[in-house]
């Protein structure tokens, strides 16, 4: 059925056609019958398979090099360099697979962790399920910040409005209504009282039966998911970045060789040979390790994350999580328990703050499965049997859910005849809507509260209203009624800091990280906590949402330098204070609630906890399953860890491999034959390769964390040119030492030299420190280190090396002489890598000026 035709239908009309009663629900039986009949309600986006995996390992200029490589070496008769060419090609085909494969499925088994649920009425009772367990039929609650999980007629509603820019781009909140339109919509923005999938509720509250699931949706339809939308991070860039440079390299390199020896040297070597050879030179230049080397350092890094309560909903935001250095958090669940006990009333012993705090918070008991909210949970502990039964006899009729910017939430209910509304909130906000205070009693309350909140207390006021004159129906604008209440006290609970809060605060200032609270608790409190925790040191060493508004742009500005704390800040000023932090520092930013999405957006890295709304787990990229503080301190570390990794890699490969391919490059216009043969030199780049893979489990000094680390472009240039050359000079040594003998004596002498070298450059580049002073590596590094060498020099002995590599068996004093070359070449690289992280290392240069 056309979705728009439900706009001129009635509920009543709509329900019957769909047999479902909206205060009883579907059965579990009916459900099932549904579920089979129109499947589950999942938008099929694009599946990447294991064929397309594999598929995509061959569809790379490299690849499309060594395929050429081959069929030209078979043209000329080169029946076994062209096979081993290949082999080369699906060796790394297999190892870009496995490891591509492998981090797909880490990707899809992390994501079952972010599920949205759904409230719905089955069976009369009230229930959550997983959103894609909905058919059409069902009866759907939504509230602020839900992602409305399928198409929807509404049936009721309650101050509701929805954000459908995911559809439309209109960014405003479009209102809601339940009433049954008289000309049938056309356009999705005409469809007043329609919700569609995929869009998120702004305001208010509302019911909805389902009209459509999955591929029938209206953005089913549409063939893609308009809220998902991809993210480049910072280090995805800068990669992208280092990759157009080295592709560019690699052209050059081609021409480059072939015209100088058509030039100096005519066709004293066969075209084919040498075209081989340009095309191995080129290979050998390209780090084509590194995708693999990141995914499996992002890989690992997200199985961590994982066994911690961390998902990363793009394994590349685990890199950016190392590049924070402001990390803005909540004061409540991240530093304290959120572990909820009442501690005192006041006016003391009135019972009736107690009973109407928990009329306020009744909704979410309709619902199974459903944790409470951590006040709620508090006040239903202290409620005593009697109280607990005297709350049965009150009706919900309409509810305001929380609201960050109103900082409070409100409930008609009504009792035999009588209409009541119930208002729970800050009590500031309370009091100034209350009249039946005198002023030496809102003196008294404020005191009360100051004192509750210089312990750390947090504390929830109520208020209520008598109505007169009412008749159940829909109520549309219960904000209206909020005035003139009659303020009942207030209720102070006590949140214990979590014992891991004191450790995360003391690793952050290890790791040079800055902790901001933002929070819409009042100044007392957080300035309490901050206090214990080691952020401030006073309570008066915090400044509040309105403080900060009141302030000039540029103090501002110095203010989100100087205050660690902002108390009652609203979710428009958390954007603002986001906004200008990130100006000046890479910030991130743990948020909850759907007001907390544009500073989500904003921020450099986004952060949100499973329990948040759903446009807020949306918006981030990482999603915490345990609110910690710990935990997120933790993964910035492991970022910084895998960051520097990959950046050992890169440093280590381009080095060697630039001074590899000059040296071979300028030795085989000198030479009549070549330096080393095509096979030699693929066989080269696999052995100092396959260790290489294994730098992402390697361990990392402490200075290497101690503060975000920069991915700069022109440090690789600088740092590769420098070893790069270290590493010629040493080629050409064995080059000089193995020339006057056989080419077959050379080619094997350098292929030796060339992989020995290569391995030690890792252990002198995997630290910035003198290598006897550096953490010890990983076993893993260590023994496919080992295995390398022991094959590069193992295989010029076999059978099997010397007829497929043409290699010749070295002599033992050469292989002493190459020893000794490698060792000198070890010392000499220590001592130019101390030069360039003294002289020449941006970051070294950075933390210097940063510690000044």
């Amino acid at each position: 059925m056309d979705i728009y035709s439900y706009t001129t239908q009635t509920s009543e009309e709509i329900l019957k056609s769909l047999d479902v009663d909206p205060g009883i629900g579907l059965d579990k039986r009916e459900v099932r019958k549904r579920l089979e009949k129109f499947g589950p309600n999942i938008i099929q986006g694009y599946r990447i398979t294991w064929w397309q995996i594999l598929f995509r390992q061959f569809c790379s200029p490299l690849v499309y090099l060594l395929i050429i490589a081959s069929a030209l070496a078979f043209l000329l008769g080169e029946m076994m360099d062209s096979a081993m060419i290949i082999l080369f090609v699906m060796i790394n085909a297999t190892l870009g697979f496995y490891q591509t494969y492998r981090s797909e499925k880490i990707l899809e088994l992390l994501k079952k962790y972010t599920v949205i649920k759904t409230r719905v009425w089955r069976e009369g009772e009230g229930m959550v399920v997983k959103s894609e367990e909905l058919v059409p039929g069902d009866i759907v609650d939504l509230k602020i910040g839900d992602k409305i999980p399928a198409d929807l007629r509404l049936i009721e509603v309650y101050n509701f409005s929805v954000d459908e820019s995911a559809l439309t781009g209109e960014s405003n909140p479009v209102s809601k209504i339940s009433k049954t339109l008289s000309h049938k919509a056309k356009e999705l923005y005409e469809a007043e009282n329609l919700g569609f999938a995929g869009t998120i509720a702004a305001s208010g509250r509302a019911k909805g039966v389902v009209v459509a699931t999955g591929r029938k949706t209206m953005i089913g339809e549409i063939g893609r998911l308009a809220t998902e939308t991809a993210h480049i991070g910072g280090f995805d860039k800068e990669i992208m970045r280092l990759a157009q440079f080295i592709v560019r390299l690699v052209f050059a390199t081609l021409i480059s060789v072939i015209l100088l020896h058509l030039l100096f040297k005519g066709v004293k070597i066969a075209a084919g040979d040498l075209i081989v050879f340009a095309i191995a030179l080129a290979v050998g230049v390209i780090p084509e390790a590194l995708p693999v080397v990141v995914t499996l350092s992002l890989a690992r890094g997200a199985l961590r994350l994982a066994k911690k309560k961390v998902v990363v909903k793009r394994l590349s935001a685990i890199e950016d999580l190392g590049s924070i250095d402001v990390l803005c958090v909540d004061k409540t669940g991240t530093l304290t328990e959120n572990s909820l006990t009442v501690d005192e009333t006041f006016p003391q012993k009135d019972r009736r703050v107690i009973f109407f705090a928990n009329l306020a918070g009744r909704l979410a008991e309709e619902y199974k499965n459903t944790e409470l909210d951590p006040f709620d949970a508090a006040l239903q502990k202290d409620l005593s049997a009697e109280e607990a039964e005297n709350l049965e006899g009150f009706k919900i009729l309409a509810n305001i859910p929380f609201d960050p910017e109103r900082k409070r939430l409100s409930v008609l209910v009504k009792n035999e005849d009588k209409y009541l509304l119930v208002v729970r909130g800050a009590a500031e906000i309370l009091m100034e809507e209350s009249n039946n205070l005198t002023k030496a009693e809102r003196e008294l309350n404020l005191e009360w509260i100051s004192k509750k909140g210089h312990e750390g207390k947090r504390v929830l006021a109520v208020a209520i209203k008598k109505l007169s004159n009412l008749k159940d129906g829909k109520f549309d604008h219960l904000e209206r009624l909020e005035g003139n209440l009659e303020f009942l006290g207030a209720v102070s609970f006590a949140d214990p800091i979590k014992e891991t809060a004191f450790g995360a605060v003391k690793k952050a200032r290890e790791l040079g990280i800055v902790i901001k609270i933002l929070t819409g608790d009042s100044k007392e409190v957080a300035g309490t906590v901050a206090r214990k925790v080691g952020l401030v040191e006073s309570v008066g060493d915090v400044i509040t949402g309105a403080e900060f508004e009141e302030l000039s742009g540029e103090d501002q500005f110095e203010a989100i330098e100087k205050y660690a704390v902002f108390a009652r800040t609203s979710p428009k000023q958390k954007y603002k204070i986001i906004k200008m932090i990130s100006e000046k520092h890479q910030v991130g930013f743990l948020g909850e609630g759907i007001n907390d999405a544009p500073a989500l957006k904003v921020a450099n890295v986004s952060l949100a906890v499973s329990g948040a709304a759903d446009i807020a787990r949306e918006a981030a990229d990482v999603v915490l399953l345990k609110k910690s503080l710990a935990v997120i301190i933790d993964g910035i570390q492991l970022g910084r860890e895998i960051f520097a990794n990959t950046n050992k890699y890169i440093k280590i490969t381009l080095s060697s491999n630039l001074g590899n391919f000059y040296s071979l490059a300028i030795a085989s216009l000198i030479a009549v034959f070549l330096p080393m043969l095509p096979l030699q030199l693929l066989l080269l780049n696999l052995l100092s390769d396959f260790p290489m893979i294994t730098i992402a489990t390697d361990t990392v000094d402490k200075e290497e964390i101690a503060k975000p680390q920069l991915f700069n472009i022109k440090d690789f240039i600088i740092a590769t040119t420098l070893f790069g050359a270290v590493s010629m000079i040493f080629d050409f040594s064995i080059f000089g030492i193995f020339f006057r003998f056989s080419p077959a004596i050379l080619q094997t002498n350098w292929f030796i030299g060339s992989v020995l070298t290569e391995l030690v450059l890792i252990y002198s580049l995997r630290t910035k420190r003198v290598f006897f002073r550096t953490r010890f590596p990983s076993g893993t590094l260590l023994f496919f280190t080992i295995l390398a060498a022991v094959c590069s020099v193992g295989l010029t002995f076999l059978q099997f090396g010397r007829e497929i590599f043409r290699f010749s068996p070295p002599l033992f004093l050469h292989l002493l002489t190459l020893l000794g070359i490698t060792l000198l070449y070890f010392l000499t690289t220590e001592f130019a890598k101390l030069l360039y992280y003294k002289y020449f290392d941006n970051n070294h240069i950075l933390r210097k000026k940063v510690s000044a």
